[in-house]
């Protein structure tokens, strides 16, 4: 505990110290923490290994470690080299089709993978259709047209057996098609002639995509239709959904850095980055491509023998020889002007001395005015908090990453600043909380607060703070980026909620239960977070919840029960107690967490309109009068048993007692809903509540689910 203290006020430290700074940041910039090898086979950016270091799930690769071999996780391809000047994917395992003839002498017919699939294409220029066996002729049908796209027919010689060594694809057991770059889906047609020999009826033939000059086919065995054979071919590959003018509108599809320009990729749909001319790296990365130095190897310039050549950023240019001499002699007369010189730099280094003094005095200020100070003093007042390493962030790279803060990237809006999509020059996705220009010492406290608290967090169902930076006009935080909008989204904005399903409504009910429960019971000071709801739970692309918003959370110390606070929180949600009293505990996050599983159950919102009496009192209400099925979600109802729906209901009734005392604690409520999940995973069959009710008619739609003692009114609260 003492060390992760020393070690927050450590970084306090170094915040304030921004000339020691520099150095640090540019190495940890350049080092990145992504795992780029596989063995001997390089992995760059935009496939990668582990979460955050590839663009999306087409580009993620799988290293075994033990026998060094990489393959494509979507398409289960063994990757044996990748090239990103070239984009292309060398595939060592590509699975051919064995032919089987039975004598029957029909024609055989056969579906072959896509070309083009998933941003990948077989090109033409790499690779060719190849086809082998003894007295057959080969039709490549394009699916999309019907017609014929080329053909060829392979002939052996009386008695003959396979040859030896194949020297090419001539039509001699082996011929090959040119297949035409707009192909996309294709069928293969083979026939048998028995033109010349009857020794391969019982053989099999083979075709197949290959990399071109491959002709290591003599280790194939056709005497059994058996055997499984895989050659090596190239793809190319690119990114994007779009074209270049669509990626550039939408911030999100767009990845290409500095220095380059966009291709559309016609055989796929999607386009590609290329470094520009007089550049040379990885576009996809935002500082991938740099300058080349033309001049220091002969082979990159063009520039006669007996001339001079100069480097420029993305170019050369090449002087004549005299020229380069007056660059020689100009040095001789430079003692001329040595003391002007010496006054023009005296001048200079006493003005950036100057602007390094005003910069350093106007970053203390910004630092004392966005709550620094109160940062260090809540360092001291929670000794003995598990306190988690922070970055800090330099302005710049947050400008870069989030281009300046766009419009076109912010991802939500609230009361106490703005959150931004960005990218980091190592690939991370992040959100940046920009906060609004502060006005007084309360909102300094709401957003130092959520530093000091997530701080002290570790939990994968909590939003996960990666740095700030406070030396701005507004504070910055940096978190995990997580990509697939809020619980609220899903339930009430998304217009086909019915992909939303009861198993994924479950499993967020148990996990934000269980992240709840961490915070009141098991962190080392509990922490209410005052402000759950729906829009504040985010999903990642499995939908795994994440809580967030931890702006009008509080410690409590382990010897209180309850703070008294000014009441915070949202209108739908609010602990009619604590409204009240305004005795914050932590049942008013029980009360709230209730609210949610109302949403989750019924799909519809915590306040509707303005006259509304709030979705609490209308559930309260309708298990009250066994109304409980007319107001459920119709996922709910199709999709959920009632052994699993009645018990979750049960537990919302629960949460929601207008008395504290009566409501569970949020560990109690996760035990339940893991309980839940574990007896949803017996194996067995029951109905679904609408194929149980559907043959009922409308009036008779009612069940209990309890006659516990209800000790609470069930009037509106009033706010």
């Amino acid at each position: 505990m003492a060390t992760d203290h020393r070690f927050l006020l450590v970084f306090l430290i170094i915040c304030s110290a921004s000339t020691l700074l520099q150095a640090a940041e540019i190495k940890a910039e350049a080092s990145g923490d992504c795992q780029r090898k596989c063995g001997d086979i390089e992995v760059p950016y935009p496939f990668g290994m582990s979460k955050g270091c590839y663009l999306d799930e087409t580009f993620r690769i799988i290293c075994n470690e033990s026998t060094g071999s990489a393959s494509l996780a979507l398409l289960d391809w063994e990757v044996e080299s990748i090239n990103i000047s070239m984009h292309t994917l060398r595939h060592k395992n590509f699975r051919g089709v064995t032919i089987p003839f039975n004598g029957s002498g029909g024609p055989y017919v056969s579906f072959f993978p896509l070309v083009v699939r998933q941003h990948y294409s077989i090109p033409k220029a790499m690779n060719q259709f190849v086809a082998m066996g003894c007295d057959i002729v080969v039709y490549l049908i394009d699916e999309d047209t019907s017609k014929v796209q080329g053909s060829c027919s392979s002939l052996c010689n009386p008695n003959e057996t396979v040859p030896v060594q194949l020297s090419s694809c001539s039509g001699l057991f082996c011929c090959e098609i040119s297949f035409p770059e707009t192909l996309r889906y294709l069928s293969v047609r083979v026939h048998r002639t028995d033109y010349m020999t009857k020794a391969w009826e019982n053989q099999c033939g083979f075709f197949t995509f290959v990399e071109k000059d491959f002709l290591s086919f003599n280790n194939m065995k056709f005497s059994t239709c058996n055997e499984s054979y895989v050659v090596p071919m190239i793809h190319e590959w690119a990114v994007g959904n779009t074209g270049c003018n669509e990626a550039r509108e939408s911030i999100d599809e767009y990845v290409c850095g500095q220095n380059t320009h966009c291709i559309d990729y016609y055989p796929a749909q999607g386009y590609r980055c290329k470094c520009n001319n007089g550049y040379r790296g990885n576009p996809y990365l935002h500082q991938g491509c740099q300058d080349i130095d033309e001049c220091s190897n002969r082979e990159d310039n063009n520039c006669p023998v007996k001339t001079h050549c100069v480097n420029t950023e993305g170019s050369y240019f090449c002087l004549p020889n005299r020229t380069r001499m007056l660059e020689l002699l100009i040095p001789l007369g430079t003692g001329l002007g040595v003391g002007l010189l010496i006054l023009v730099a005296t001048g200079i280094w006493t003005w950036r001395k100057l602007k390094q003094i005003n910069e350093r005095k106007m970053k203390q200020k910004f630092f004392r005015r966005n709550g620094g100070l109160l940062l260090q003093q809540q360092v001291f007042s929670t000794w003995g908090s598990a306190l988690l390493e922070l970055t800090l962030f330099k302005i710049e790279e947050l400008e870069k990453a989030t281009d300046n803060f766009s419009r076109s990237r912010v991802l939500g809006k609230g009361g106490l600043g703005t959150v931004y999509k960005g990218m980091l020059s190592d690939g991370r996705i992040v959100a940046v909380k920009k906060a609004n220009i502060i006005a007084d010492s309360q909102q300094v406290q709401s957003f130092i607060n959520e530093v000091s608290i997530l701080s002290q967090i570790n939990h994968r169902h909590i939003v996960k703070l990666l740095g700030c930076c406070l030396e701005t006009e507004v504070p910055l935080l940096v978190y995990e980026y997580i990509s697939n909008g809020t619980l609220s989204h899903h339930l009430h904005d998304e217009p086909n909620s019915s992909l939303f399903s009861w198993e994924n409504r479950l499993r967020i009910a148990a996990e934000v239960a269980g992240a709840l429960a961490y915070m009141h019971s098991y962190a080392s000071t509990a922490i209410f977070h005052r402000d759950v709801k729906s829009s504040n739970i985010l999903l990642d692309e499995n939908y795994k919840a994440v809580v967030s918003d931890f702006g009008l959370s509080r410690s409590v110390p382990i010897d209180k029960t309850h703070l008294t606070t000014l009441v915070g929180g949202t209108f739908g949600y609010l602990d009619p107690e604590y409204f009240r009293s305004g005795k914050l505990n932590e049942k008013s996050d029980v009360y709230a967490f209730g609210v949610v599983l109302a949403e989750i159950l019924t799909g519809q919102k915590a306040v509707s309109n303005e006259d509304d009496e709030g979705l609490a009192f209308r559930f309260r209400s309708a298990v009250k009068d066994d109304n409980l099925f007319h107001i459920l979600d119709k996922v709910v109802v199709s999709e959920g048993k009632e052994e699993e729906i009645l018990p979750l209901a049960k537990l919302a009734k629960r949460c929601l007692k207008i008395k504290a005392h009566n409501r569970p604690s949020m560990k109690e409520v996760a035990a339940e809903l893991d309980q839940l999940r574990k007896t949803k995973e017996v194996p067995g069959h029951q109905e679904s509540l609408w194929r149980k009710y559907s043959s009922v008619n409308e009036n008779c739609h009612r069940f209990s689910i309890g006659s516990e003692a209800e000790d609470d009114h069930l009037l509106p609260i009033s706010f």
